[in-house]
């Protein structure tokens, strides 16, 4: 049974109005392309109410010696196909999610067939019948089996000439793929963007959009980073496409949340553990992913023989759950002891956490984010974060040439 304080909280979260996050954004300060050198983008520091500038290379100086800071070390893929029918029509498959086998890493080494939820461009033009595309010595065939959810099931088969060897689906998307820059970039992705579009420590494929507040790092500030006694880990969150989903209830407690998945390695709940369960988040994904941890983590001390498979954050879930007052580090270490009694090393889960005002933080202590989309998700869990605060940070970053979204500048928010 939730306690009269939670429903209310929840009530209040749930009626919140997107409308009221909404600011005027000209297309001119949207960035489409990135700073010539990453790390000299403008960096606003929002502290406790106060806002001033600065350049993002000097961001170690604004930290706190002998804290942790989390990163998100995902990678995108090459995830548009495009195929030509026989009519000349053109049908892009955008690739969401593996489905057979659906575990990232498996189906990137998949050398013959594999199965993924995709986004199909131009559907009506693909009714049935199999696409098939031929580059060299591969050949690619696409057939669609259904429909799953809002997505198309497709199944992708491929082969290689006789004389060359097998490839695995990582290289089939390398050689035939396409990077999906944002869609409010307006143009075409160049080839400049499979540089600029991945963080530099970049390691786990999975991800179509970058975790985009990571783009500004380069290894001279992440060297700089360590010289100021800051610890570093990392967390893999595959970023979907649904971080582009606008809002378009006028509530948003009609909006649906997408899914996305993220492993964390035994040993980076170990250091949030030793930390007292706080760090600085590297952007949204960073921040969904370690503040899923808490929740888990109850489930786990609720039931400690819950199966990984049932591990997974619900949307409203933080909002509704009466036992949310736990001590983080009791909760975190309980996840590393289930780990333990499973013989595991790294956590496999998914969350569809929803972050907005009426959302108590529970791990991330300090936010560096780059500047997001009006009426989104994501400016919501900013407002959470500076306490409905956001509109300080949005006019001065808006008045004072602030390039804004994937490629733009950036932020570091301490409440």
């Amino acid at each position: 049974m939730f306690s009269l304080n939670r429903t209310f909280a929840d009530m209040l979260t749930k009626d919140i109005t997107i409308s009221d996050y909404n600011y005027e954004l000209a297309d001119e300060r949207i960035a489409k392309f990135p700073m010539a050198e990453r790390d000299h983008s403008k960096l606003l520091i929002y502290n406790k109410g106060q806002v001033e500038e600065d350049v993002f290379y000097h961001l170690p100086s604004h930290l706190p010696a002998g804290a942790l800071m989390v990163f998100n070390n995902t990678k995108v893929i090459q995830a548009r196909l495009h195929f030509h029918k026989s009519t000349g029509a053109l049908i892009e498959v955008f690739l969401l999610e593996p489905f057979a086998p659906a575990d990232y890493e498996q189906t990137f080494q998949q050398t013959r067939c594999c199965s993924w939820l995709c986004l199909i461009g131009n559907q009506k033009k693909w009714k049935e019948g199999t696409l098939t595309m031929t580059h060299g010595p591969l050949t690619i065939h696409a057939t669609r089996r259904g429909e799953h959810g809002t997505s198309q099931l497709v199944e992708f088969e491929w082969t290689t000439a006789e004389g060359h060897g097998a490839m695995s689906f990582a290289e089939v998307l390398d050689r035939l793929g396409e990077l999906p820059i944002p869609p409010y970039l307006n143009r075409e992705t160049q080839e400049s963007d499979k540089t600029t579009y991945q963080t530099v420590y970049s390691k786990i494929k999975g991800s179509v959009a970058a975790p985009t507040a990571g783009l500004h790092f380069t290894d001279r500030v992440l060297h700089d980073v360590d010289a100021h006694g800051i610890e570093r880990e990392e967390v893999t969150l595959h970023v979907g496409a649904g971080t582009f989903k606008p809002v378009k209830s006028p509530t948003i407690g009609e909006h649906q949340m997408h899914t996305e998945y993220f492993a964390v390695r035994r040993h980076t709940i170990e250091r949030l553990i030793a930390h007292g369960g706080q760090a600085i988040a590297v952007g949204t994904t960073s921040v969904r992913t370690l503040e899923s941890l808490y929740y888990l983590g109850l489930k786990v001390v609720a039931n400690p023989d819950i199966r990984e498979e049932e591990l997974h954050v619900s949307q409203w879930e933080p909002y509704e759950t009466t036992d949310n007052k736990r001590d983080v580090v009791t909760v975190l270490q309980a996840l590393a002891d289930w780990l333990d009694r499973h013989g595991l090393t790294v956590l496999h889960s998914s969350t569809q956490i929803i972050i907005a005002p009426g959302y108590d933080y529970k791990i991330v202590s300090m936010l560096v984010t780059n500047f997001h989309q009006p009426q989104s998700t994501l400016l919501l869990l900013v407002s959470a974060f500076v306490k409905g605060d956001w509109h300080r940070i949005y006019d001065y970053a808006l008045a004072h040439d602030f390039r804004f979204l994937s490629y733009g500048d950036s932020s570091l928010l301490i409440p």
